[in-house]
């Protein structure tokens, strides 16, 4: 997740382009998105992917490590949570009815690392149906003074176990956290 240094996931005006997401914060993470099962999204940030990268590796300018998060992307089944998402394309299903039940049934099922990208409602739906086991947070060093924030209400943190912290050229922050037992 993104987020401000004031803790907002969406700009003022619904703004969700502020993030410096570039080569080296996405390079980070990407043998991890590697072993993912799935990826999840919320429609906005859904949106936003299917405009650049299922075409980002037939570029010729770009960069190799762009190349290889487009395959990774195109090849990494996905689900969409969304009432008004029809016909998605890219290896891509919709979820429109119950979401925390078909997402509990492929975490109790087996299925490996769910990723999910999404903006401050998909990670308020996740949080208050219980499905988040770790946090990555990449906070940017901006104040938008508002907007929506990345956690709205009051969060039980006790259990959460500090994993690593990284901070990268773009003085971009990223923690992770583990969701522990609660006491």
């Amino acid at each position: 997740m993104q987020m401000s240094l004031d803790g907002y996931a969406e700009g003022p005006d619904q703004e969700v382009h502020w993030p410096v997401v570039d080569e080296e914060l996405c390079e980070a993470f990407l043998d991890e998105l590697r072993s993912a099962e799935v990826f999840v999204y919320g429609r906005k940030t859904f949106e936003i992917m299917a405009e650049f990268w299922p075409y980002a590796d037939a570029d010729p300018a770009i960069s190799p490590f762009y190349v290889e998060f487009a395959r990774c992307w195109k090849r990494t089944p996905k689900l969409v949570l969304s009432r008004t998402l029809r016909d998605p394309g890219w290896n891509t299903r919709v979820i429109a009815d119950d979401p925390a039940a078909e997402i509990a049934a492929l975490r109790s099922g087996g299925t490996g690392p769910l990723f999910v990208f999404g903006g401050a409602q998909t990670a308020s739906y996740f949080l208050e149906h219980d499905l988040v086991d770790e946090y990555r947070l990449f906070v940017h060093p901006l104040l938008l003074g508002g907007g929506v924030p990345l956690f709205p209400g009051p969060l039980h943190t006790s259990g959460l176990q500090l994993v690593d912290t990284m901070t990268f050229d773009s003085a971009v922050v990223q923690m992770h956290y583990q969701a522990g037992q609660v006491a």
